[in-house]
């Protein structure tokens, strides 16, 4: 008896480390699952959130906070993407803030991260870390480089941050695919065929 006791222990505790979400906000901290094991946190302040409303969503905010901007989206379980939810994030920052040009400098993917770092209009740069699971999807913009670099440092132990970091950038960033849904559709349910 104490062996199927131990057994399923030993089930439910490596269910739980599989189902601790990839990003959450704590207190004043985003904390970040990089392995069934290790968390990273990133210490913010001046936090600023918006509770974001649509009919596709359970729970989506946008944050600003040390220099980063966050959208966090937890579409309904019978929600679908009418296409590539990065590009649509990307795509309407694009036309949020008039960027004439975006040029690729680097891109790393892990297992749910993506980072990328562009430079923007020849003038400045912009990193985004995307973090996607079932349901949910988190855009960062980062406008310091400092958790872009200190969080892909947790994937690639040698990873060196090689471009030119922004001295100071007055982004108004405001962009949100839940706020625009409506306008631009970006979901609809799975009832509603392709």
């Amino acid at each position: 008896m104490g062996f199927v006791i131990n057994i399923l222990k030993s089930v439910f505790k490596t269910l739980t480390k599989l189902a601790r979400p990839h990003f959450s906000l704590e207190e004043n901290e985003l904390k970040f699952k990089i392995d069934s094991d290790n968390f990273y946190l990133f210490p913010i302040s001046n936090i600023e959130t918006k509770t974001r409303h649509d009919p596709y969503v359970l729970e989506a905010f946008t944050m600003t906070a040390n220099d980063l901007y966050v959208e966090y989206i937890h579409t309904d379980t019978s929600t679908s993407w009418n296409g590539q939810a990065f590009s649509f994030f990307i795509n309407l920052l694009k036309h949020d803030l008039k960027i004439k040009s975006m040029d690729l400098l680097e891109k790393k993917e892990f297992v749910h991260y993506e980072f990328l770092t562009y430079k923007i209009n020849n003038s400045y740069i912009l990193n985004f870390i995307y973090i996607y699971e079932i349901n949910k999807e988190v855009f960062i913009v980062d406008l310091k480089s400092e958790l872009y670099e200190k969080l892909l440092q947790n994937f690639e132990k040698d990873y060196k941050y090689e471009f030119e970091k922004n001295k100071r950038l007055d982004l108004n960033l405001n962009t949100s695919i839940v706020k625009n849904n409506a306008i631009y559709g970006y979901f609809r349910t799975s009832s509603e065929g392709n």
